[in-house]
Order: structure tokens, then C-alpha cells, then sequence
């Protein structure tokens, strides 16, 4: 894919993970505020960018006050405990940080973070442009199409995370982007407490799939299940509840595409990335930041504002050093995502 016209980043996905990855760090901004999962927000953003080069940028987060999802089904993430304050106070952050650089932050009511990437994916279909999704979710899966990539966050970053296109998935899946909602409802989603069918795994609903085409059309012809696929998978499906729960799941994890998304134009203002850069103590990434987000180049001593009283724990302390390993060798599968 040619530099997006748009890229839309799901902000609760990438500080939970933050926020779990970097809390050994325990760095704090310029006023005192515990803020790793911002900092590991705003360096997965500058190298989306830096990578992808997209003309506009906007991050979508949750409604952190109400529901639409979890008033209509109740058990929706009934299972989870309540977030921690700090983790609460860094998501309140992040969006005030990104609003200081001048990103568009999209806070729909009583939605997620994933109904502005699917609207934002929406938007760019409709203006004839590219959208890119930066995730760690693989709900957005669903969401890719000729017009549409998902750059799905794993361990080593951004630089070591494929673009998902729909060639990729195939190989990565065994599905279709559009079997990919049947194929999540089946497996089911047990971190939203979504219970999927009842013995079909991952393996079975990618072969079912392709054989079928859709779950509908599997629930539909047990007797073609039985013959093509087996009699254990034909009973599953005939279990009671199995539909009931395949057709809840494509309900609760339907994304809408009606989100009012406005994406903001790159680059950013000078002084905006200097400022946050500093307020963060991102002083190592600045010259960085300023390059890639604002589009300035400089080769002597960056002009930032002076803070006081920054408290940072950053770099922590050397870690006891491990032998090293033998690096394993990526399957071909692999390999080929990133071709």
C-alpha cells in the first residue's frame, strides 16, 4: 500500500498495552504525573507515521463513562475487574497529550475506540483514499479490505509488526477479511467474556469457513458438516446454545461505522511537538519527533521549552545480563507477511 491518506489509531489498544509493557520504567512527566503508557502511546505513533507517511492522523479511545454495548448485553466485559487509577489517569492523559500536539482525538459516546476505526476506514473508502489501522486488537481484521490495512501491533513494535492486507490474513488465518467476523464469533472472545462454540477452536472455524463460505451457511446444512467436515464439528454446531452464541458474538462485536470522524492534517506545529515532547520528558526522541511530526530537520541542539521538577526513572537501571540465545527461525509464514 502507497502512503494512507489516513491513519487511525486505537488508543485504548495501544495504552493498555503500554501501560503493561512500560510500567517497570515508572516515568512521570514534567508535573509530577505518572505517564509511561502516554510515552509508549506517543513512540508507537511517531513510528506509524515515520513508517506509514500519512497525509492525516486521528486516535480513537472509549467512552470511559458509558456503554451503548454493555447496556444492551450485560455480560459484555462483565468479567473484567476494574481498571487501575493509574492506568485510568494515563488514558485521560493520552487523549489530553494528543489534543496538545494537535491530533484529532475521537471520544465517541457511549462507543470504542473500535467504531472510530471503523468509521475512519469508512470515511477514506468513501473520499476514494487509504485508510491504515494501528492495533493490537485483531477484532480490526474484519475492517481490512482493497482500500483498508491493519497494522496490528506485536511484541518488538511497530517496526516488527506486519502490514495486515487481505492476501496476508489468508496466510496468516486461513480467512477472508469478510469471514473474519464468523470466524472471531465462533472462536469467540473470552478478554470480553464471549463465550464462542462450544469445541470450535480457531483450526476447525478457518476449515469450516472454507468450506462453507459463512457460519450461516455451515448452521444451515449440518448434514454437508457431517459429510465434508466430520461428525464431531456437525454436533457441536447442532448443540444447544452453539447458534444462539454464534449469533450474539456477530452482535456485540459489529462494529458501527456512523462515528463524525474529522482526521487531522500532518504535519503537526513545531512548538506543539516541542512543548508535549518536553512536558513528557521524550528529551532522548525530540529531534525525532520534531522530524516526523512536524516535518523539521536539525542537526544542532533542539530548542525546547524548560521544564522543572521532571521526575524520570528513565533509562531503569541495567538489568542483570542473559546469555544469549540462538535466534529461532521464523516459519515461512512468517517471513511472508512482511514481503
Amino acid at each position: 500500500m502507497d502512503s494512507p491518506s489516513v491513519l487511525v489509531v486505537d488508543g485504548n489498544s495501544l495504552v493498555h498495552r503500554s501501560f503493561h509493557a512500560q510500567a517497570h520504567t515508572a516515568t512521570r512527566s514534567s508535573a509530577g504525573v505518572p505517564n509511561w503508557a502516554v510515552r509508549g502511546l506517543l513512540g508507537q505513533l511517531i513510528a506509524a507515521i515515520d513508517r506509514l507517511r500519512p497525509e492525516r492522523v486521528v486516535v480513537g479511545f472509549d467512552d470511559p463513562d458509558a456503554s451503548v454495548r454493555r447496556e444492551t448485553w450485560p455480560t459484555y466485559k462483565a468479567h473484567r475487574v476494574e481498571k487501575l487509577d493509574s492506568l485510568v489517569q494515563q488514558l485521560a492523559l493520552a487523549a489530553e497529550v494528543l489534543r496538545g500536539l494537535g491530533v484529532a482525538v475521537v471520544v465517541p459516546p457511549a462507543l470504542e475506540a473500535d467504531d472510530v476505526l471503523c468509521s475512519t476506514a469508512a470515511l477514506a473508502r468513501r473520499e476514494g483514499g487509504t485508510a491504515v489501522v494501528v492495533t493490537s486488537d485483531r477484532d480490526a481484521f474484519a475492517l481490512i479490505d482493497d482500500s483498508t490495512a491493519v497494522l496490528r501491533i506485536i511484541n518488538g513494535g511497530v517496526d516488527a509488526s506486519p502490514l495486515m492486507t487481505a492476501e496476508r490474513l489468508v496466510l496468516l488465518m486461513g480467512v477472508r477479511p469478510e469471514q473474519y467476523p464468523d470466524f472471531a464469533a465462533l472462536r469467540g472472545d473470552p478478554s470480553d467474556n464471549l463465550p464462542g462454540v462450544r469445541g470450535i477452536g480457531p483450526r476447525t472455524a478457518a476449515r469450516l469457513l472454507g468450506e462453507f463460505g459463512s457460519a450461516q451457511a455451515a448452521f444451515d446444512d449440518l448434514e454437508a458438516v457431517r459429510a465434508r467436515v466430520g461428525n464431531g464439528v456437525a454436533a457441536r454446531l447442532s448443540a444447544d446454545g452453539a447458534r444462539e452464541a454464534w449469533a450474539l458474538n456477530r452482535q456485540v462485536m459489529a462494529m458501527r461505522a456512523d462515528v463524525e470522524v474529522v482526521a487531522g492534517p500532518l504535519p503537526l506545529a513545531e512548538s506543539a511537538v516541542a512543548g508535549v515532547c518536553a512536558e513528557q520528558g521524550l528529551t532522548f526522541t525530540t529531534r525525532n519527533a520534531l522530524r516526523v511530526l512536524a516535518g523539521v530537520e536539525s542537526d544542532g541542539p533542539v530548542d525546547v521549552p524548560v521544564t522543572t521538577g521532571w521526575v524520570d526513572r528513565w533509562p531503569a537501571p541495567a538489568a542483570r545480563r542473559l546469555p544469549k540465545l540462538p535466534p529461532r527461525k521464523p516459519r515461512v509464514e512468517q517471513l511472508a507477511l512482511f514481503d
